[in-house]
């Protein structure tokens, strides 16, 4: 990934990586004495606690800030343990466990659970549990890093020299350390849209603490956000509306696959509205009247906007110490991590590369490793599973079809199976599940592989491990599958669902 001005500044940077950075997880170069701190890190969620674990480990002086702890974030609040934890995947996956007892209760009554009709939820109960829960980690994360003799600032970093942080207390005042390298690790942001009534809506950050469970929710987006949520209050027994721009949900993820996630979110009874966008937002005595663009007026409690993230790079005053930025804010990097700063750094969300939580720890983990543990080693994009948490969840590793398609040259090999879950024989629920897999038809090597279904992204973390070695269709068929289960299917496809020819031999993006 070229980044900076000239073909020579990549040169030298990479030059002093390779050589000035091991000299110095040897114990050569500079004497670190001359720094306060031999890694200081603005950003304390997972990839600036991995880095300073990692770090610490290598032997270096480290030192951490991170802004006070509070569920909703801002430019002036976040916490400990960052978006992942306080206000992202953790609560989130508690509320989908929440979620999921909505159908499960509806199933049970097949096989012989005697519920009355009306089964109430608590949405209270539920929210305070999320929230000590998150209060835990919380109190955690702050106790590894003090084990791990890292040493933690609150309050708001910024950088003010190459080798040169601030950070402002919460008392107001000011405290300069220099380090021999600076990492940023300050993640990404919710946004709204710019429409008329945006100050009516929420995101996500507001989406996991609300006082009151919408009985009618409108949600904004195509994204796995804008889904989840969706299956969330949906499985609540909230009536949900959503809306997005495209034909079908989850831009980016292979056709089949957001197909089959459209059609479950319209069976567990959300109201889609494709190619759909919203204009206005009006406050009523009803609630929030939502205007589309096709003229549609619905009214509901919440409307949450899940359009997107931005990088939290705004206020760490990078322009005036040199470090580049793209046009959206993110922080430009080379393939180790660097910034066009020698000596500052960035990895996760705020780089805007594949912004996965797993991959912001890889990111950090490698940067560590390369900086302290003398090893030069860049993250690998490759092959990296991940996961949409709808009811039920989609989780895929490697190549889309159309992905597949775009980068082969040769013919490719389609496998895909659709069928009815055991489960849902006896408990009556119309819902598929689909499989597919991508295959090489010259190498025979499985390219990716796809599964919307219940437990999809337990089972493709397997998966991920034989893709991640290079595994071929044949080497699947000659695994012994475990019966009954949904997983045995991605061992039992034999038969060529489709023969599709490649269009060319593009590089894999990197960013999602």
């Amino acid at each position: 990934m070229q980044i900076f001005s000239s073909d020579c500044s990549i040169a030298m940077a990479r030059k002093m990586l390779i050589d000035g950075e091991a000299e110095l997880a040897q114990g050569g170069g500079e004497e670190v004495s001359n720094f306060d701190f031999d890694l200081f890190i603005i950003g304390a969620g997972s990839g600036g606690v991995r880095a300073a674990r990692f770090s610490s480990n290598f032997g270096a002086k480290v030192g951490i800030c991170e802004l006070p702890f509070h569920p909703i974030s801002s430019e002036t609040i976040g916490g400990v343990g960052g978006t992942c934890v306080i206000r992202g995947c953790v609560p989130k996956k508690i509320l989908v466990y929440g979620a999921s007892f909505g159908g499960d209760l509806e199933d049970a009554r097949n096989y012989g659970w005697e519920l009355s009709e009306k089964v109430d939820f608590n949405w209270k109960k539920l929210l305070q549990k999320k929230t000590d829960e998150i209060n835990r980690l919380n109190g955690l994360y702050k106790r590894m890093l003090s084990n791990w003799g890292v040493k933690l600032f609150e309050g708001e970093g910024k950088i003010v020299g190459p080798n040169e942080v601030e950070v402002t207390q919460l008392d107001g005042t000011k405290l300069s350390y220099t380090a021999k390298h600076i990492l940023i690790a300050t993640g990404s942001r919710a946004q709204r849209p710019n429409i008329p009534g945006q100050e009516l809506g929420i995101t996500s950050d507001e989406a996991l603490s609300l006082e009151d469970l919408p009985k009618h929710a409108v949600v904004l987006g195509g994204g796995y956000i804008a889904v989840e949520f969706a299956s969330i209050w949906r499985g609540m027994g909230s009536t949900v509306d959503l809306v997005f721009r495209k034909e079908l949900p989850l831009r980016g993820f292979d056709d089949e696959m957001r197909a089959a996630v459209a059609r479950n979110l319209e069976g567990r009874g959300i109201n889609l509205h494709p190619r759909t966008n919203l204009t206005q937002l009006i406050k009523t005595e009803d609630g929030i009247k939502v205007i589309t663009d096709h003229g549609e007026e619905l009214i509901a409690d919440a409307v949450l906007f899940a359009t997107g993230r931005a990088p939290n790079s705004k206020r760490l005053n990078l322009e005036t110490v040199g470090v580049e930025l793209d046009n959206t804010g993110a922080i430009k990097v080379d393939e180790y991590s660097r910034t066009s700063i020698p000596s500052i750094w960035a990895v996760g969300d705020v780089t805007n590369r594949m912004n996965l939580t797993p991959v912001a720890l890889m990111e950090a983990s490698y940067f560590a490793k390369t900086v302290f543990g003398g090893q030069t080693i860049k993250p690998d994009y490759s092959n990296i599973p991940y996961a949409v948490f709808s009811i039920p969840p989609l989780s895929v590793v490697g190549l889309s079809e159309e992905q597949a398609i775009e980068q082969t040259n040769g013919d490719l090999l389609v496998f895909t199976s659709t069928f009815n879950p055991m489960k849902n024989t006896i408990s009556g629920r119309q819902e598929k599940t689909v499989m597919k897999l991508v295959v090489d038809a010259e190498t025979d090597k499985v390219l990716g592989a796809s599964m919307c279904g219940p437990d999809a992204p337990e089972i493709m973390q397997g998966i991920a491990v034989a893709l991640k070695c290079g595994a071929t269709k044949a080497q699947f068929d000659s695994t012994v599958g475990i019966h009954p289960s949904a997983a045995e299917e991605f061992v039992t496809m034999r038969s060529v669902t489709r023969r599709v020819a490649g269009t060319g031999s593009v590089k894999p993006k990197t960013n999602l």
